[in-house]
C-alpha cells in the first residue's frame, strides 16, 4: 500500500516537473522570439530611415557614385509582381537617371516578356537588347563585339528581357551541339574514358546557341524569395545578388544603397 503511494506521489511530482519544464521551455521560445522580431523592427526602422535620408540627399557620400563599375545590371522579380508593369517602368526610370544603361530583366513565367514592347515605349530612348546567335564556330568573335559594342554604348538604355524558359532550352540546344559536335568527331568510348565536356566547351555552346550573353555585375532581387530565381546560372558566376524585398515596397532611397555598397567593394577573382 505505501509503495502504491509512493508511486503515484513520484507519478506526479514527475508530471509537475515536466509541465513547469515545458511551461519554462516555451516562456523562453516567446522571449527569444520577441527579441528577435524586436532586432528585425529595429533594424527595418533604421533601414527605412536611412532611405529616406538617401533620397533626400542628406547623406552626402551617397551622391557619388562610381557607376562605371556596373556595367551590366540584372534585376529579377518575382513573377505575381512583375504584372505591376508601373512599378517597373518607375524603376528603371531610376536607374536611368543615376545612369545605369544596360539592364536585363528577368522573371520566371516570362511577364516581362509579353510587357517588353510598352515597357520600351514609356522609356525614352531605350533599346532592346537581343543575344545574337552564332552556328559556325569561326564567328564567335562577332558576338563578343556586338556584345561589348552594347556595353560601350552610353547613349541609350538597352533592355534585354530573360525569362526561366531562355535557360531551359538553352541547356537543352548547348547539350544539342555538344553531341552532334562529340559524334561528327568519331570518339569512341575506347578512347575516351575521362569527361567529355569541360566548362569552356558549354560556355561555347551556350554562345552558339544565343544563351551566352554578358554577365551582370550586380543582380537585385524583387520578391519575397531570396534567391535568382531561375536566373541562368552560367551568368552569374561572379555576380554580386543583393535581396531588396518587395517590388511594392521598392524605394529610391535602397537602391542607391545597393549601388553603392556594390561600387565600393573591390572584386578579386581567381585564376
Amino acid at each position: 500500500m505505501d509503495f502504491s503511494n509512493e508511486s503515484r506521489v513520484l507519478h506526479r511530482c514527475s508530471a509537475q516537473v515536466l509541465d513547469i519544464g515545458n511551461l519554462l521551455l516555451l516562456s523562453l521560445w516567446h522571449l527569444v522570439h520577441s527579441i528577435i522580431s524586436i532586432c528585425n523592427f529595429t533594424l527595418d526602422i533604421a533601414n527605412v530611415l536611412e532611405s529616406y535620408l538617401i533620397s533626400s540627399g542628406l547623406l552626402g557620400r551617397y551622391k557619388s557614385l562610381h557607376i562605371a563599375k556596373l556595367r551590366y545590371l540584372a534585376i529579377v522579380i518575382e513573377s505575381e509582381e512583375a504584372y505591376q508593369t508601373s512599378k517597373i517602368i518607375e524603376l528603371l526610370q531610376w536607374l536611368e537617371a543615376v545612369g545605369v544603361k544596360h539592364v536585363c530583366l528577368y522573371d520566371k513565367e516570362g511577364i516581362l516578356k509579353k510587357s517588353k514592347d510598352f515597357i520600351l515605349e514609356n522609356l525614352d530612348g531605350a533599346i532592346w537588347f537581343q543575344v545574337l546567335s552564332y552556328w559556325q564556330p569561326s564567328i564567335y568573335a562577332m558576338q563578343d563585339a556586338h556584345e561589348n559594342n552594347v556595353l560601350l554604348d552610353q547613349q541609350h538604355m538597352t533592355l534585354e528581357f530573360v525569362s526561366f524558359s531562355d535557360g531551359k532550352e538553352a541547356v537543352a540546344k548547348a547539350a544539342n551541339v555538344l553531341f552532334m559536335k562529340y559524334s561528327k568527331s568519331g570518339v569512341t568510348d575506347q578512347n575516351q574514358k575521362e569527361k567529355i565536356f569541360t566548362e569552356s566547351q558549354m560556355s561555347e555552346a551556350l554562345k552558339t546557341v544565343g544563351s551566352g550573353g554578358p554577365e551582370p555585375d550586380l543582380l537585385l532581387v524583387y520578391g519575397p524569395a531570396r534567391c535568382h530565381l531561375g536566373f541562368p546560372a552560367w551568368r552569374i558566376k561572379y555576380t554580386e545578388i543583393v535581396h531588396m524585398g518587395p517590388l511594392k515596397s521598392m524605394n529610391y532611397g535602397s537602391l542607391i544603397k545597393a549601388i553603392y555598397k556594390f561600387t565600393m567593394v573591390r572584386q578579386n577573382y581567381g585564376k
